[in-house]
């Protein structure tokens, strides 16, 4: 299988996305676990940029890599000058990083308009610049900055700079779409002109501002790029760069490549999702092949089609990339969604018995329900089916009292009387809110019965408006997340009545809990 170097510069590049930043320590975190993915190239900062980049270099040098080499990321030298005395050459030079990547101009705008310099200038300044830091022992990468751009507008001068930069002694000659407004077809194009033009080996390097980021590295592979750059779920400035986690499952599970160790790409879904949380932002759970729901099936033809075989809506099977398959319930689904929840869940019954729940299910979602993400709630109603199946409790009557008192504010009190096992327990409580003060007076009734439901937290609780144009009478949804020591799952309510719909939620959740917990 030919052998392709993933680059990844989540740490540099990534981080020039809007929302998305990363301290010191946490690109140390990250580079770990790309090393241990096993990428070729970690491209680490800037470190003539910043002081935070400064201290990751100073932290990665006195670690042991297993996979990946280190990369410092920086520019050729200033024009009118040479590397020997650049600051920026030499702040790549004290990162004491094993691979240096450095960016020219390949565009004449930029050279002429930006730069301030000749043409001639500009690709002394490539030339010496790439041949300093490799005289320094440094792997030396060079990424032709708009290549594409550059060569569509004068593509001698565009090889001019590639081939300087070859004589330079760069390893790897990158071609970058910088703006990201390059077709799949001219990228195939150039590439196949530039194969007869240059005998070196080629990298790729797009971003994402046409939706062709992913496409175009591929095409670059296939037209004989040895090197892919990216970031792990595309982040990267404007509307980001090439996704890593696509690229890395395409080449490895459909185009004959090998880019990782064996066994790899099963961590992909895990570094995903890893490095969204040390970045503190949402997963976008939509990516293909690592978001949650790249093997999510919602329609009923689809479900009904996949029990009989799972390759019937599935491109490549989920656990390859660490990912799995899931089935959504919804006011779209069909007999089979029920029945992989239930056997999901544990839960037996046979088909006939699903259908008053999905004819519910559908009932409820018209009303304002939503299952997709309550998967507990369609697991209780399922249990709840289930032949000899005796709920843990039963609700007789709850009262909420909502009161402003002089000297104490907002008082919320709640009464609530349910049959445990036979007895009908009444109980009352105070809470900081009309919920919590069911939560709470829920909780004293069942906890001499169920010890257990003091392991039970409350982790979430969205409302949301779903019919906002009737004002204080609309229908009001509620989604409650609740977790233990083992588990987390989700339960929904849905009335023109806050505090009812509160409840149902509320009765699920626990109900699930006590199920699970058992």
């Amino acid at each position: 299988m030919p052998q392709i170097q993933i680059y990844d510069t989540t740490l540099r590049d990534g981080t020039q996305s809007e929302g998305f930043t990363l301290s010191s320590n946490d690109k140390v975190r990250i580079a770990q676990k790309l090393d241990e993915l096993g990428v070729a190239f970690i491209e680490g900062g800037w470190p003539g940029s910043n002081p935070k980049d400064v201290e990751f270099f100073e932290r990665a040098r006195d670690m042991e890599w297993k996979h990946a080499l280190i990369a410092a990321f920086g520019s050729t030298c200033r024009v009118k000058g040479g590397p020997e005395d650049d600051a920026n050459i030499q702040a790549l030079l004290d990162s004491h990083t094993p691979a240096c990547t450095i960016f020219g101009k390949t565009w004449t705008l930029h050279v002429k308009e930006v730069l301030l310099t000749t043409l001639e200038d500009n690709l002394r300044i490539i030339e010496q610049s790439v041949a300093y830091l490799k005289a320094n022992d440094k792997h030396v990468i060079y990424d032709a900055e708009h290549f594409f751009d550059g060569y569509k507008a004068d593509s001698s001068y565009a090889l001019e700079t590639l081939q300087a930069a070859i004589r330079g002694g760069a390893e790897t000659v990158v071609l970058c779409d910088t703006n990201g407004g390059t077709f799949p077809w001219e990228v195939k194009r150039i590439f196949g002109e530039l194969k007869t033009a240059i005998q070196h080996p080629l990298g790729i390097h797009t971003h994402n501002d046409s939706e062709c980021a992913v496409v175009n590295s591929l095409v670059a592979v296939r037209e004989g790029a040895i090197q892919v750059q990216g970031t792990i779920n595309g982040v990267g400035e404007r509307c980001g760069n090439a996704n890593l986690c696509s690229i890395m499952a395409n080449l490895e599970l459909k185009m004959g490549y090998h880019c990782l160790p064996e066994g790899s790409l099963q961590n992909l879904y895990d570094l995903s999702h890893f490095v969204a949380e040390v970045a503190n932002v949402t997963p976008d759970e939509h990516l293909p092949f690592v978001g949650k729901s790249a093997f999510a099936h919602k329609g009923g033809v689809h479900v009904a089609a996949m029990r009989r075989s799972a390759q019937s809506y599935q491109h490549v099977e989920p656990e390859r990339v660490g990912n799995k398959m899931r089935v959504v319930v919804s006011d779209l689904s069909g007999r089979g969604n029920l029945l992989s929840k239930a056997e999901e869940h544990g839960v037996e019954v046979e088909g006939n018995e699903v259908v008053p729940v999905l004819n519910e299910i559908k009932e409820l979602e018209a009303r304002g329900f939503s299952f997709e993400a309550a998967e507990a709630s369609v697991a209780m109603m399922l249990k709840r089916q289930e032949y000899g199946y005796k709920p843990p409790f039963e609700l007789i009557d709850f009262f909420v009292n909502v009161e402003h008192r002089d000297g104490r504010g907002i008082f919320a009190e709640a009464m609530v009387k349910v049959r445990v096992q036979g007895e009908v327990l009444h109980t009352a409580a105070e809470g900081n809110g009309p919920v919590n003060a069911l939560d709470l007076a829920l909780r004293k009734a069942l906890l001499s019965y169920y010890p257990q439901i003091a392991d039970f937290h409350l982790s979430d609780y969205k409302v949301r408006i779903l019919d906002s144009n009737h004002g204080t009478e609309a229908i009001t949804r509620v989604l409650i997340d609740t977790r233990n020591s083992t588990s987390r799952w989700s339960t929904v309510g849905a009335s023109t009545n806050i505090i009812e719909a509160s409840w149902r939620a509320l009765a699920d959740s626990v109900e699930y809990g006590l199920m699970v917990a058992h």
